[in-house]
């Protein structure tokens, strides 16, 4: 999973960037300090692989991971080439999803780029300039599609599906405001790789003060921003994430009881994702190795095998699979399970459940 975190500067990406990943990129009190996108790659915290590495004694010990990159920050005019626009809106293009940064707090020795406070104005900055890039690609799209229109007809359809789209685009909403779109609609629209059609985290960086409850004025103007494109937002404090970041487990927890905090911000940033992308992970386990898998919800077994190598999906026989809860509720003993009628014997039409933990049979 790629993830860009984006913002416009000064708003405490670099800063949230090196707590999340301890990559030690720069982060300064002026523009631009991010030029070329820093990229660290976080393991995914996950106890279900930690317990069945120990019950399992396995030799190597695989969580799945994330990889942020921290994009360049965005000043108006960058669909134009203002500031690193062309630079920043292709980087954009190589994530499967945007965390975008938002000020929410009041400092008075971090200026803001624009010199006041007011992060709806500052997401709307940078969606315009998504925007309007959107636009190009679609002005392009549409022009070569009206030429295929006239001498076939079933080009039709996705010529009055562009224009659907650019009349959106061109009233102000990002792509991804379009809820009506059937499967193949949706299908097409990814396709076409618009900016606005990322799905986006609204990360709102607040202070100290505010971490604890999780909400301010300005918060509160974030999250109804974000319900009307339907986007998710997570309440951050990219200082303390810094302070976690230097902290070892038994102190981390001990820090965040003290704040009152009961997540750290990174691990809301993980769920989050996986809720948007609408991620799951099943589990191997065994003495050589335990491993976490990311996948689609609703991928089938047959998928699932080829995540781990291709040769398993082409020759899948079965999947044997049991529940994680249920194999601890066995002491991690598959004999046992069996006994219960728990390990299941699972065919080609098998949706992998989160959790599952999975031994694939296979035949090439």
């Amino acid at each position: 999973m790629k993830l860009g975190i984006v913002g416009l500067p000064n708003v405490g990406k670099s800063t949230l960037f090196n707590a999340i990943t301890k990559a030690g990129a720069e982060a300064a009190n002026y523009p631009f300090c991010t030029i070329e996108p820093n990229v660290g790659v976080v393991t995914v915290p996950d106890e279900r692989v930690t317990n069945l590495s120990k019950i399992y004694n396995s030799k190597r010990t695989i969580y799945t991971t994330i990889e942020f990159s921290d994009i360049a920050g965005l000043v108006k005019g960058a669909s134009k080439g203002e500031g690193l626009g062309n630079k920043f809106l292709g980087h954009i293009r190589e994530v499967e999803a945007i965390v975008h940064v938002v000020r929410c707090f009041e400092d008075p020795n971090v200026v803001h780029v624009d010199g006041r406070i007011d992060p709806v104005d500052d997401i709307e900055t940078i969606n315009t300039e998504l925007i309007i890039a959107d636009m190009e690609v679609l002005e392009r799209r549409i022009a070569k599609t009206e030429k295929q229109a006239k001498a076939d007809k079933s080009a039709r359809g996705e010529l009055d599906l562009l224009k659907r789209i650019n009349d959106v685009l061109a009233a102000g909403n990002v792509a991804r405001s379009l809820t009506d779109l059937d499967e193949e609609e949706a299908a097409f629209v990814k396709s076409l790789d618009l900016l606005t059609y990322k799905p986006v985290i609204y990360a709102a960086n607040v202070s100290e003060d505010d971490v604890a409850s999780g909400d301010n004025e300005f918060v509160s103007a974030v999250r109804e921003y974000a319900a009307k494109e339907g986007s998710e937002v997570v309440v951050i404090c990219a200082k303390i994430e810094a302070e976690l970041a230097e902290l070892e487990d038994e102190e981390r927890e001990m820090f965040l009881e003290d704040m009152g905090i009961s997540e750290a911000g990174l691990d809301k940033l993980i769920r989050s994702s996986y809720s948007l992308l609408d991620l799951i992970s099943f589990l191997t386990t065994g003495e050589d190795e335990t491993r976490a898998w990311t996948i689609k919800r609703g991928t089938l077994a047959p998928q699932a095998a080829g995540k781990i190598h291709t040769d398993f999906e082409k020759g899948f026989i079965r999947a044997e699979t049991i529940a994680y809860d249920k194999l601890m509720e066995c002491g991690g003993k598959l004999s046992a399970a069996k006994e219960h009628g728990w390990l299941r014997s699972e065919g080609k039409e098998y949706e992998v459940k989160d959790g599952d933990v999975v031994h694939f049979l296979f035949n090439v």
